[in-house]
């Protein structure tokens, strides 16, 4: 559905401060080297919710998600404080900011024609604020639709928490709310990572190793079906790599027609380089649990030439980008070498994009991660997504609904989209903007 068709009115903002106050010898959390490096922006979700069980009013669900936040933010006690400097959080109890919203139109409706300039009506703030370095880390919008359905957009400061953190936090706050505050099942936050990684004498901001220009840019929603993956990775098979995962066939194929796009619209060939991040808690010795709280990502490179345009030869090197950093990058920080290795590593991107008629991009890969099995007591969710910004070349990734699918945001320049979303490979195995209802159960009650 069009942006203008999307009307949300804003009707109620509070701050939701934590349940029980932060003890004085937890007042200030220090961040690691890895959350200074991290960018100044927010990480965004909007989880939707039908009416199948019973219909959402707004006054018993937001007063439900109000007291179940404030009792989670107690337990994630630096997401309710704010950044003082450039190495820790005042963990002073200001809170996180609660807005409710009414939309005007049905949910059905909205379903029917996803539209990525709307989806960004639905969180509190723009994911590109300087708000998430100086302000609330952690922001609500709970927006009920005028059939009942409702959309969750949260936001939550990169500077305190990785999608790992962000999706344990996430987690923790359903089950607060689903339980009625029973937290014995609750995964308690370990704050540890500043120990593993010690902060730098760094500024609060860091010039960006690679600028991700806000050119004019066309956001496009791609869905890639079982059937249609297992085909790509069939394709995607080499002596390198004989065991293609979904996620390196998908990325694969976006980064091939997104060349091709380019390369359409250069008179010159272009080297291509697609930046990854990894989770390094499983790639730390010993593993790191995956409730150990902030950022504890890596990211690496891979670069393809005008010669290497094949499904084949890009997983390949998506494979030896993912390797190199296993090697290099991880083996350093087991060492106690991480300031070195994340210097190494803006470095090695920083300089081959200097060389001239390079172009960057950037993917995201949200799969696995539990966001359909999020439910705050009134069921799961019916669609989950990822609001995307304005940067050219950014695509995020994650699963369908039944898990086996993909669904993928790809934004790109006006000019390549025009070449991209015409691709005849590209449309053999996705479809493009398709309605979100195919996705979902029967929705007669939405």
């Amino acid at each position: 559905m069009a942006i203008d068709q999307v009307n949300v009115e804003i009707v109620a903002r509070e701050v939701i401060r934590p349940s029980s106050p932060t003890l004085n010898h937890l007042r200030k959390f220090n961040l690691s080297l890895l959350d200074q490096l991290a960018p100044v922006s927010y990480e965004p979700l909007v989880l939707l919710y039908s009416n199948f069980q019973q219909q959402l009013t707004g006054t018993h669900e937001s007063q439900r998600l109000k007291r179940s936040l404030s009792e989670t933010l107690t337990r994630f006690y630096p997401l309710a404080g704010r950044i003082k400097d450039g190495a820790s959080i005042e963990c002073n109890d200001l809170g996180a900011v609660f807005v409710e919203s009414r939309v005007s139109c049905l949910l059905s409706k909205f379903l029917e024609k996803p539209d990525a300039e709307a989806i960004r009506k639905f969180i509190p703030v723009e994911t590109e604020s300087p708000e998430a370095l100086t302000g609330s880390l952690v922001l609500v919008q709970a927006n009920f639709f005028a059939c009942g359905g409702l959309a969750i957009g949260v936001c939550i400061s990169h500077k305190a928490a990785d999608p790992v953190t962000f999706s344990t936090f996430i987690k923790a706050w359903a089950a607060a709310a689903f339980r009625y505050f029973d937290d014995s099942s609750t995964v308690l936050p370990l704050f540890n990572a500043s120990s593993l990684f010690p902060p730098n004498n760094l500024p609060l901001t860091r010039p960006a190793a690679v600028e991700l220009m806000n050119d004019k840019c066309v956001t496009k929603r791609l869905v890639f079906d079982a059937s249609k993956i297992a085909a790509l990775q069939a394709k995607a098979v080499s002596e390198s790599v004989t065991c293609p995962t979904r996620v390196e066939a998908v990325t694969a194929l976006i980064w091939k027609c997104a060349m091709n796009a380019s390369r359409s619209n250069s008179e010159h060939l272009r080297y291509s380089i697609l930046s990854q991040s990894e989770n390094l808690r499983k790639r730390m010795v010993p593993p790191l649990p995956e409730n150990t709280f902030g950022n504890l990502v890596g990211y690496f490179a891979s670069c393809a030439t005008e010669c290497e345009i094949e499904l084949q030869s890009l997983v390949g090197q998506l494979r030896k980008g993912l390797r190199d950093f296993g090697e290099n990058y991880v083996e350093k920080l087991g060492e106690g070498k991480a300031f070195m290795a994340v210097c190494e590593s803006f470095q090695g991107a920083g300089s081959m994009l200097q060389e001239g008629n390079v172009d960057f991009y950037a993917s995201t890969d949200f799969c696995k991660f539990p966001f359909y099995g999020i439910d705050f007591g009134w069921g799961k969710p019916t669609w989950v997504t990822i609001p995307t910004g304005a940067n050219k070349n950014v695509t995020t990734i994650m699963d369908t609904r039944d898990g086996e699918g993909v669904e993928a945001w790809v934004t790109l320049t006006e000019e390549d989209m025009a070449f991209f979303e015409r691709d005849r490979e590209l449309l053999a195995a996705a479809s493009l903007d398709p309605s979100a209802l195919d996705l979902i159960m029967p929705m007669s009650s939405l």
